[in-house]
């Protein structure tokens, strides 16, 4: 029971996020969110709800500073992968997408949900983890017009980066306002919340992979061979 603790009061211990946003500020948020937008597999979203509870809790930053860099991060990083997914083309993201995650229920996954809803899962995937990292990747291959892909792209980094970040300051706000048993306790049930989402989006991940291989059998946009 200690060692558990112990671990929870090192998650909210505020050391590492000092070290790590004093010396590099809100660029390392800018960064890390532009790179996973083009593919990596990075923490973007852990690190703007870190940095947002940084703030709310050392007031060594400020929130409207990490909204902004998570916000240009998005934008820059999704643009970024819209031109990669664009010269590359389904093929290449194909052959070598595994290597990065993109395996080809994955590939299939994105295409399934691209081509049926265009647009509007520019905006929505910016919320799911999977497709965050791919879809800009996706909608380059899949040829979607730049401008519409623009609206949707940046609709969805304000968004999401200012919507996460504002709620996770709120959070922080009010996680520095209690201490001792009360903290590491809510805390706690912080982070099984957090468990129960992440088990809900697997899940349904798992559904629409099953769901994008039975319409691929009988979709002929589908299976015509990649660009």
């Amino acid at each position: 029971m200690s060692v558990l603790l112990h671990a929870l009061e090192s998650i909210f211990s505020l050391d590492y996020l000092t070290t790590l946003f004093t010396r590099y500020g809100y660029g390392v948020v800018g960064v890390v969110v532009m790179l996973e937008s083009m593919g990596l597999p990075l923490p973007a979203e852990s690190l703007l709800i870190t940095g947002a509870i940084f703030c709310a809790t050392t007031h060594k930053l400020q929130i409207e500073g990490i909204i902004v860099a998570g916000v240009t991060g998005a934008i820059m990083g999704d643009n970024l992968g819209y031109l990669l997914g664009h010269y590359l083309g389904l093929g290449l993201l194909r052959k070598h997408g595994p290597r990065f995650g993109l395996t080809p229920e994955r590939l299939l996954l994105g295409r399934y949900v691209f081509l049926k809803h265009g647009g509007p899962v520019i905006f929505f995937g910016r919320f799911v983890a999977i497709l965050r990292m791919f879809v800009a990747i996706l909608a380059g291959a899949n040829r979607m017009p730049w401008h519409t892909f623009l609206f949707y792209n940046a609709l969805g980094g304000v968004f999401w980066a200012g919507g996460y970040t504002t709620c996770a300051y709120l959070l922080g706000s009010e996680i520095a306002k209690l201490s001792g048993w009360l903290a590491v306790g809510f805390g706690a049930a912080t982070l099984v919340v957090i468990g129960v989402l992440f088990v809900f989006i697997k899940h349904n991940e798992k559904r629409l992979t099953e769901e994008a291989m039975k319409a691929a059998e009988q979709d002929e946009q589908l299976k015509a061979p990649l660009p």
